[in-house]
């Protein structure tokens, strides 16, 4: 594969709250990619945030039967962003995927991300839904998607950084940037992402932004509540910058 040498080890990272119906098709996309590439060693971390169906007992059925596949527990509904954090910092590979469960991006866009950085040298290599807007299937509603736009100008107004879109979930990290960048990470929410972003650029670890295929899948967990406490949320990341609270 063009960008990178082998070998190298992969971790997948798959957040997963009240998820019984999506999953199940999701694991066996991305472990059927798996086999079929040069991965075959690689790990997938589901991270059950406290699921009130049976997310966590279907992922743990297939445990002893599929050798890539791990069950993590949170202590009940954390958040997405810590279901990350928590799948992030237990995953082992040289470099680690979060993916969303509903696969809006495909997993065979991992290359792309690996590639790219391998490439450009960077750490930290994160799909991009704004970049190329061609690559996108199956849009959101418009106010959605206009709500996304104005959320990152007023995210580059508030961070200075320079990124397009910091919403996609399907984001690579290498092994030594997540454990310096995820123990730092306060906010548990679904405004984890500018946050992350923003402690690897004030520690100086170099990211790409990377255009990727995304289709939108309905059944988002993203409501009105919790978009407002986003913007809020900008707030708080400069606010603990200016405390100090992102210094490794």
């Amino acid at each position: 594969m063009r960008g990178y040498n082998g070998p190298l080890t992969l971790s997948i990272v798959v957040p997963a709250f009240n998820e019984e119906r999506r999953l199940p098709s999701t694991l066996d996309v991305i472990l059927a990619w798996l086999d079929s590439g040069p991965f075959r060693d690689a790990e997938v971390l589901v991270v059950d945030d406290g699921s009130r169906d049976s997310t966590a007992e279907l992922v743990e059925s297939r445990v002893a039967r599929e050798p890539h596949l791990r069950l993590i527990r949170n202590p009940g509904n954390r958040g997405k962003g810590y279901a990350i954090r928590h799948g992030m910092l237990e995953a082992k590979g040289d470099w680690i995927l979060f993916s969303d469960a509903d696969l809006s991006a495909p997993i065979d866009e991992l290359p792309k991300l690996l590639a790219a950085a391998g490439e450009r040298n960077a750490a930290i290599a994160i799909g991009s839904r704004a970049l190329d807007r061609s690559l996108i299937g199956v849009h959101q509603s418009q106010w959605r998607e206009i709500s996304g736009i104005f959320f990152n100008q007023i995210m580059r107004l508030i961070t200075g950084l320079p990124f397009a879109d910091t919403q996609c979930g399907f984001k690579l990290f290498r092994r030594d940037a997540a454990q310096r960048v995820f123990p730092l990470q306060r906010l548990d929410g679904f405004s984890f992402d500018v946050e992350d972003l923003f402690i690897a650029h004030k520690l100086g670890i170099a990211t790409i932004e990377v255009p990727v295929r995304w289709n939108n899948v309905e059944g988002t967990k993203v409501g009105l509540t919790q978009g407002i406490a986003s913007f809020l949320d900008l707030l708080r990341i400069r606010w603990n910058w200016l405390q100090g609270r992102y210094a490794d």
